[in-house]
């Protein structure tokens, strides 16, 4: 009985080490990079055929652990070492993005690739997401060519929901920002976006991820003007995007000169120091005052630095030309307003007497 028990903890741990060997072989990334790349081989660039294969493979493959290497060779046709390159001693493919043809109808068809892949195997959403963030940090090691199939198939992604804006994060690292290389590639990025979409969509993902005012970061610190920013984009053919983000920085600095116009006047400062204020950050801003205009006067009236007598008389004859129906659609109810204020005033004024 007792050599027994004691064989017994010693078989089990001959047959935990075996199970532990044969585990590790299983799941060698090498060779789970050797039968996708096959896989890929033999079905050709028939991408139909590969996302067939893609599908019947994550039965076998271990897809949750190995989605990296999985993602790695569908987009350069390899596993990736740090920094972007193919190992040279390593298999490699040729039916990947960066082997097929430069063009967005292709990445549209790789782009269903990785649709179907993913909603078949759901956990794959959050490793493929990573894989995206990784691939735009190694975009220096990537050739100009390669960076564009990306840039348009990350578009196409985003377009159909596949993706998060929030990997656009990684285009604001410091070195692919100071080179332009994170400039060019949005570039990209943002036509194949566009192109499946509209600028209104594209809005609304950026701005589900407070991306919608960090666009300009796309440039170095000396280069992130709206100026800068409108010409550069315009130039490439995205006007959309230019108009969209001068709008966005005109909104911001107009909620800006409202919310430090408030604060100056519940300081009680001097009035000609709020109005020399509201001077400086026009001519600084070229903020569109047109739209600010009814909100600034209302301030002013609120913190009595303007009386009705002189809105009043503005309204109806003192306003210049340009402008001027504009100034006077928004003015309109504040007047009516404070019309019937007056002839309240006046009227309790004469019962009183």
């Amino acid at each position: 009985m007792n050599n027994q028990k004691q064989q017994k903890p010693t078989l089990s741990g001959q047959r935990f080490k075996t199970r532990k060997r044969d585990e590790k072989e299983r799941f060698d990334p090498t060779q789970f990079q050797d039968c996708i790349i096959q896989g890929l081989t033999e079905t050709g660039t028939d991408l139909e055929a590969v996302a067939k294969f893609l599908d019947a493979s994550g039965a076998k493959l271990d897809y949750r652990r190995y989605a990296e290497t999985l993602f790695d060779i569908l987009v350069a046709g390899g596993m990736l070492a740090p920094g972007g390159t193919l190992a040279d001693d390593m298999m490699r493919t040729d039916v990947c993005v960066f082997a097929a043809q430069e063009d967005l109808e292709t990445m549209q068809a790789f782009a269903q690739v990785f649709n179907k892949l993913i909603r078949r195997y759901k956990y794959l959403e959050k490793g493929f997401e990573d894989e995206v963030k990784k691939l735009l940090l190694f975009l220096k090691g990537f050739s100009e060519s390669e960076r564009n199939k990306l840039a348009m198939l990350t578009g196409v992604l985003l377009a159909n929901g596949t993706l998060n804006a929030s990997i656009l994060n990684s285009l604001y690292n410091e070195n692919l920002v100071k080179e332009g290389v994170s400039a060019a590639f949005a570039v990209k990025l943002f036509k194949s976006w566009i192109n499946e979409k509209d600028i209104n969509a594209v809005a609304a993902s950026l701005r589900k991820v407070s991306m919608d005012n960090r666009l300009m970061e796309l440039f170095p610190a000396n280069k992130q003007s709206v100026e800068h920013f409108t010409k550069y984009f315009t130039e490439a053919g995205l006007k959309e995007l230019s108009e969209y983000v001068r709008n966005q920085q005109t909104i911001g600095a107009r909620k800006e000169l409202q919310k430090e116009l408030q604060e100056q006047m519940s300081r009680g400062d001097p009035f000609k120091d709020i109005i020399l204020y509201v001077k400086e950050e026009m001519e600084k801003n070229n903020i569109h005052f047109m739209k600010a205009f009814q909100k600034i006067v209302v301030l002013f009236y609120k913190a009595e630095v303007l009386s009705e007598e002189p809105i009043l008389k503005w309204y109806k004859d003192a306003h210049v030309a340009k402008g001027k129906s504009v100034f006077l659609e928004q003015m309109k109810k504040f007047v009516e307003w404070l019309k019937n204020a007056e002839e309240e005033s006046e009227s309790e004024a004469e019962e009183g007497d």
